[in-house]
């Protein structure tokens, strides 16, 4: 252990230092390998069907020739436009087959976010879900796309849940269509190239593999390019710390999107090395359907974000008892604050540990994460995995390091981290910037955005966003600090907190709350309880309790989006 890495020191027995060499191997590679050795073992469950890495292998190589033969090449970009289902797995894995990089999109994006990346990226082609057929092709006259190739939601589904589906929900769910000429049915292609191999491609840890989008909630949307060893190499590292629950045969659930870099590279990279399947939830925010999948599959290892927590324990079928979740021994929670009270609870509920943990997009899961047997500090998003550095910054220059206990910008770095943003090297000189350690040591630092600082044990402690800083009579005001207040009130299940323009204090602070199925209490009792706990300047000079909150599909309170709601309203008021 080093003063620059104290963190060492505090791991959980059996956890290496390092990871290092990391081999030069890719999801490509593992998958063959569990094709040739596991052929029948479940990849992937879905709906009550299982999906074995033979199956996998072969659906993937049927899908490369197919988009080989229409003309995907090395370097194409192949956007992905699916929820959580088998096809996602299958395109990508056909894609990488030939090169080409995957470009995941977030299902619910409007015609008008979707021509972004797609005109952006120079995205040629596009494996999108039937019910979203034709938002694609209104955008297509504007765009580069050539090549449409449509899947139905049911091609994965058991025979059973098929022909339900096809007599009571296709059509209602918009799945029924018909394809313009010169689009692709998926199912067809597929089938039409059973049994085909497409061409052996050479490819390395350092070749391209996926364009992610970052930003889109905090500023202007844009892909960043992860190469394709970051999936083995956060699979290593998560694999390492998980290691003393996460055996073989470990059912890994994942009611988390795809698109989503917590998703795609976290959980995906971890089953692929370990070998343990996904069960895949289509929507998060189908709570029933989440209950359902844990009942039939009995997960060990449950990824979510505290909204996902908290709906789950607020649902009624959780709260009489109808739900048996003994089967879960671990549960990372990311993407946003995860509050003390919900840890407990949930704890409580399945016997197992839930661990907070904190990486972005662009650090490609670089991850900082509570120990799985360790401590886990209250507030604290954990401990950098093997590997993974980080230091705190002075928040202006993003020169100077700062000791332990001073607030500043987060900074990573690691193995993994993104190539850059897609054709956008002035921001990515912002963000990927090389410094020369005391050590002579050269390493490339991301530059979060975010502020924080570490503990002298190593531990990471979150204040804010830069952006989401409220100023507040001179004052600044981290509304983390507050939520996590709110959120401790027994009537309040979720909370957000944004600042407001002010002509006397330049910011004031406002929060929106939900409160708990039953509960009741009003803005004056909330100002109350806040009054006992912070500071005056802090205390929200207007509480407002809503039905809901807007979030990501991920599940993050989109603090922006409440605080646009608010301006307009003054607007509109005046």
């Amino acid at each position: 252990m080093t003063s620059a890495a104290p963190w060492l020191a505090h791991y959980d027995p059996g956890v290496p230092a390092t990871l290092a060499p990391y081999s030069n191997r890719t999801l490509l590679d593992c998958l063959a390998d569990l094709a040739a050795s596991r052929p029948d073992a479940p990849a992937l469950l879905f709906k009550g069907a299982s999906v074995t890495y033979r199956d996998l292998a072969a659906h993937s190589d049927a899908l490369a020739v197919a988009l080989a033969s229409l003309g995907v090449t090395r370097g194409d970009r192949v956007a992905l436009l699916l929820p959580n289902c088998p096809q996602f797995f299958v395109a990508q894995f056909a894609a990488w087959k030939l090169g080409a990089i995957v470009a995941p999109l977030n299902p619910i994006y409007t015609e008008h976010e979707l021509e972004g990346p797609i005109v952006e990226h120079g995205i040629e082609t596009i494996v999108t879900l039937t019910r979203f057929y034709e938002r694609v092709k209104r955008i297509q006259a504007r765009s580069p796309l050539r090549r449409i190739v449509a899947t139905n939601i049911k091609q994965f589904f058991p025979w059973s849940l098929r022909l339900l589906f096809t007599l009571f929900r296709e059509s209602k769910e918009g799945d029924r269509i018909s394809l313009a000429a010169g689009d692709e049915d998926y199912g067809r292609l597929v089938a039409r190239h059973g049994g085909e191999r497409p061409p052996p491609i050479a490819l390395t840890a350092d070749d391209p593999a996926v364009l992610l989008m970052s930003g889109g909630t905090t500023g202007t949307p844009k892909g960043a390019l992860g190469k394709h060893g970051v999936y083995v190499t956060t699979g290593q590292q998560v694999q390492a710390w998980t290691a003393s629950v996460l055996g073989q045969n470990s059912v890994i659930l994942l009611p988390l999107p795809l698109f989503h870099v917590y998703a795609h590279v976290g959980v995906q990279g971890l089953a692929l090395v370990t070998g343990n399947p996904i069960a895949l939830v289509p929507n998060p925010r189908d709570l029933d359907d989440v209950l359902a999948t844990i009942r039939a599959v009995k997960p060990t290892f449950f990824n979510g974000v505290p909204t996902l927590y908290v709906a789950l324990l607020n649902h009624q079928d959780v709260q009489r008892g109808r739900v048996d979740f003994k089967s879960i021994k671990i549960c990372f929670s990311g993407a946003a604050p995860l509050m003390a009270e919900t840890k407990q609870r949930f704890e409580t509920l399945t016997g197992g540990r839930i661990v907070e943990g904190y990486s972005l997009t662009e650090a490609m899961m670089a991850l900082v994460i509570n120990p799985v047997q360790n401590a886990n500090k209250l507030g604290s998003v954990g401990l950098p995995l093997p590997d993974v550095h980080v230091r705190i910054v002075d928040g202006d220059e993003g020169t100077r390091v700062l000791p332990s206990g001073e607030v500043g910008e987060i900074c990573f770095s690691a193995p993994q981290l993104m190539v850059g943003f897609w054709n956008r090297p002035e921001e990515t000189s912002l963000a990927l910037r090389d410094r020369v350690d005391a050590d002579g040591t050269t390493r490339r630092w991301l530059h979060t955005g975010d502020l924080g600082y570490l503990d002298d044990q190593g531990y990471l402690f979150i204040v804010d966003r830069k952006k989401d800083l409220v100023k507040t009579s001179g004052y600044q005001v981290w509304p983390r600090e507050i939520e996590e207040v709110l959120s401790a009130h027994p009537a309040v299940a979720e909370v957000g907190v944004a600042g407001m323009p002010d002509p006397m204090k330049g910011e004031t602070i406002w929060a929106w709350v939900v409160l708990r199925q039953g509960q009741t209490t009003d803005e004056a009792g909330l100002r109350a309880f806040c009054r006992e706990q912070l500071a005056p300047y802090k205390v929200p000079s207007h509480i407002e309790i809503r039905a809901e909150l807007p979030k990501t599909l991920v599940g993050k309170v989109l603090r922006r989006a409440l605080r646009e709601e608010a301006l307009q309203g003054r607007t509109q008021a005046q």
